[in-house]
């Protein structure tokens, strides 16, 4: 058996609650913004973002929460949301992809989550990670033509 048969992740909001609900998820955004703002290693991505980061946070965390099977906290409040599309404007490639995963994995590994939960998690988040990088990369593709 998996680990995600084993804990059912993926399955209802099987995953919000691994992650502790909106309150855990939070703590994971929070933790996540405060590396990005302080760790040189993550300074390309976090100059990507508004200057006013508290509404990116809100973002991240509401998405996060419906994303993981809890309840649609983004949509309640922004709407719709397309993560490649919001992101089309900014200049993602495999570095920044790359530079996003690794501080979502190190704020994640600070977090009281168990760890089959971690490594879930991160595998989960690689794929809009890629998905946002790929969108980029046909979007310059194109324009190069």
């Amino acid at each position: 058996m998996t680990s995600n048969e084993d804990h059912n992740y993926g399955i209802g909001d099987a995953s919000f609650r691994a992650a502790g609900g909106e309150a855990g998820i939070r703590r994971l955004v929070d933790t996540f913004f405060d590396r990005m703002s302080s760790d040189p290693r993550f300074a390309t991505i976090y100059a990507m973002h508004p200057e006013d980061k508290d509404e990116s946070r809100d973002k991240l965390a509401r998405f996060l929460c419906g994303w993981l099977g809890g309840p649609k906290l983004y949509h309640e409040k922004y709407g719709g949301i397309s993560i490649p599309r919001i992101h089309e404007h900014l200049a993602i490639a495999t570095p920044e992809r790359d530079q996003w995963l690794t501080c979502m994995a190190e704020s994640a590994a600070e977090q009281p989550f168990e760890p089959t939960f971690r490594k879930y998690l991160l595998e989960q988040l690689f794929v809009p990670a890629e998905a946002v990088r790929r969108r980029v990369s046909q979007l310059t593709s194109r324009d190069e033509q």
